[in-house]
């Protein structure tokens, strides 16, 4: 492994840096982006359980603001359940908007990687050529040990420039749907609280599930 890096030149550090860092964000989007997490099924059930034995106070606001980015949009809302429909709503949707902007943290670094990688190694196979022809310019081409380095150069930046950003392209993918679904349902999880407070819904299986 050593010996192939060493022979890939300089590029391939940020390559493998890009690997490492791409890595990292995988490891921690995924345990990170966890419906679990995120938006727990039992939390609507929860809420309306507190709001119709009018337990719901200042100290239940903040712990269900720290409970989960839906318990969190859910406390926004409920600050302002005294207030008309419209407002309630407009303050769910600003602090959705942040909550989404939290859920895809790192995702632009993981997709500039799985940009630039390729790029990286583009610019190897570059300078692995240009040493191939600097090579037949000084020795000719009877040696075909002088041109070797500059043709493993040039083919092993290409392979590791693909091999980082293939899989990085399929994780940002990944995530960025998985945001968009987990955004979904907790939009739609917040609408239930919002209809069912101002009337807009029948109480029951729908606030419960």
């Amino acid at each position: 492994m050593f010996e192939m890096i060493q022979a890939g030149g300089w590029l391939m550090l940020p390559i493998l840096l890009c690997s490492v860092i791409a890595l990292a964000i995988v490891g921690e989007r995924f345990w990170t982006l966890q419906q679990t997490r995120i938006a727990p099924n039992y939390l609507v059930a929860q809420v309306w359980q507190w709001y119709k034995n009018q337990s719901l106070d200042e100290t239940q606001l903040q712990s269900l603001s720290r409970n989960s980015p839906l318990g969190r949009i859910l406390a926004a809302g409920l600050v302002n359940r005294q207030h008309p429909r419209d407002i309630m709503k407009e303050s769910i949707e600003e602090t959705g908007r942040q909550v989404v902007l939290e859920l895809e943290r790192y995702l632009n670094t993981l997709g500039t990687i799985a940009s630039i990688t390729p790029l990286l190694g583009l610019l190897g196979t570059v300078i692995g050529m240009i040493k191939v022809f600097a090579a037949i310019t000084t020795e000719g081409v009877g040696n075909p040990s002088v041109l070797a380095g500059g043709i493993s150069e040039a083919l092993i930046t290409t392979a590791a420039g693909l091999s980082v950003a293939i899989p990085s392209l399929i994780f940002y993918r990944y995530f960025r749907g998985k945001v968009e679904i987990l955004v979904l349902k907790m939009e739609e999880e917040a609408m239930k609280v919002v209809d069912v407070m101002h009337g807009d819904r029948e109480t029951g299986q729908d606030t419960a599930a």
